[in-house]
């Protein structure tokens, strides 16, 4: 069955809510970027980004529960109370947290309204509404009033910066002494088909991401760097920086398949009049329902992605 692989690389994670982006649009294959959350008020496109992030927290479970394990061992003796998830989109790292510090309350911030109603909506279902308070903020116009915190979590967040430095200045200013911020990111979007479908040309997947690739990296100068220079530039002490590897392996459960769908209709959204269009047509036999070629006929796919995480520290200043 499915099985995932971590990779120490120094020492790395990272979190499976995620991350794309909307400023600019359906640019991206299973993007969410609810980074500071860039609303539009398209109430589909909406009600898709939800369903994405939702599915990527659901098939991504395992591998969140296993960065939140590693969180609590290293809050071991101070188990963090006031938590902060900047970008919160969904709520995958807001439930994922709640659900390792028993005692801890959230505050979730994100730019869009409609993803705080539905992340509102999720807590009352889990009986979890005294314990988490939302807040909807620009993280690029000015820094919301939350306090002091023990635990800063920004998932797929910082790459939407316009100015990341000056809101890693204010994460720092909002952490208490000691207090720690749990940096997510992505290397790369996740990939769902195998290189030959059988049909049409190999390397289709591919193909889309790198004209996906080029238009993020004008859009998103950040995604995919190393934020470990710059957590230290801005006055943090980075612990710890882990890879998780993410192979899900066929044959997946239908949460899984139902990611690659969304992922992949994401996608094609985006490359209508860029991509080849015999690769387009490709696309739309795999996107048709009940098609003879459609995805939910395929025993081969699988859920391939890299999430880096960077522990950093507020240091105890003065004592």
């Amino acid at each position: 069955m499915a099985h995932h692989h971590t990779h120490d690389s120094g020492h790395q994670a990272a979190h499976g809510s995620d991350e794309h982006d909307r400023r600019h649009g359906a640019d991206h294959a299973s993007g969410h970027g609810h980074g500071h959350g860039h609303g539009h008020h398209d109430p589909r496109a909406s009600a898709a980004m939800a369903e994405l992030l939702d599915l990527d927290a659901e098939v991504l479970r395992p591998h969140l529960a296993e960065v939140t394990a590693w969180i609590g061992e290293l809050t071991a003796g101070r188990p963090p109370l006031r938590l902060l998830d900047l970008g919160s989109g969904t709520g995958a790292g807001t439930f994922a947290l709640l659900e390792r510090f028993a005692d801890a309350e959230v505050t979730a911030v994100d730019m869009s309204e409609d993803m705080l109603r539905h992340l509102e909506a999720k807590a009352r279902e889990r009986g979890a509404e005294k314990r988490i308070r939302t807040l909807q903020a620009d993280l690029d116009s000015a820094w919301p009033e939350v306090g002091t915190v023990d635990l800063v979590w920004a998932a797929a967040s910082l790459h939407h910066l316009a100015d990341p430095d000056r809101v890693l200045g204010e994460v720092l200013a909002a952490l208490r002494p000691g207090g720690l911020l749990v940096a997510v990111e992505m290397d790369s979007f996740p990939r769902f088909l195998p290189e030959d479908l059988g049909f049409g040309r190999p390397g289709l997947e591919g193909r889309g991401h790198a004209v996906l690739d080029e238009r993020r990296a004008a859009a998103l100068p950040t995604f995919g760097s190393d934020w470990g220079p710059r957590l230290a530039a801005n006055g943090f002490t980075v612990e710890a920086q882990r890879e998780f590897v993410i192979d899900l392996r066929p044959p997946l459960p239908p949460a899984a398949t139902r990611y690659a769908e969304v992922a992949l209709r994401r996608m094609r959204g985006s490359l209508e009049g860029t991509l080849a269009a015999d690769d387009l047509a490709v696309l739309d036999d795999l996107l048709t329902p009940d098609g003879p070629r459609s995805l939910s006929r395929r025993d081969d796919l699988s859920v391939r992605t890299r999430r880096t995480i960077w522990l950093a520290r507020r240091p105890h200043t003065g004592f």
